[in-house]
């Protein structure tokens, strides 16, 4: 099955750490992106759990990058500040931009 793919990272980061992790990935997006990253997010959610999400072009980009330990960036991310990351990867299965619903 090919299509893209969305990798999440999660982890639960100290208060005191959360500027530091917003910081770095604000420093990693203003560099060069890995091939087929077609969009990531940072999202913070409740109780310092914090995710990293990333739309890939396919799984073949991921694990591209997931290969090569210089590019997988977002785990290094959550280890810099302390949290331990837990990944998850799903197939995108259907897409909806605006009022337009692609699949």
């Amino acid at each position: 099955m090919g299509g893209q793919v969305l990798s999440e990272v999660s982890a639960v980061v100290a208060n005191d750490r959360e500027a530091e992790l917003v910081t770095s990935y604000r420093e990693l997006i203003a560099g060069p992106l890995p091939d087929g990253l077609v969009r990531t997010e940072l999202l913070r959610g409740a109780d310092g759990v914090w995710r990293i999400q990333s739309l890939w072009r396919d799984k073949a980009a991921l694990d591209a990058v997931r290969a090569n330990p210089k590019l997988a960036a977002a785990p290094k991310l959550f280890r810099d500040v302390g949290a331990e990351p837990q990944l998850s990867v799903f197939q995108v299965t259907a897409t909806q931009i605006g009022a337009l619903m692609v699949s």
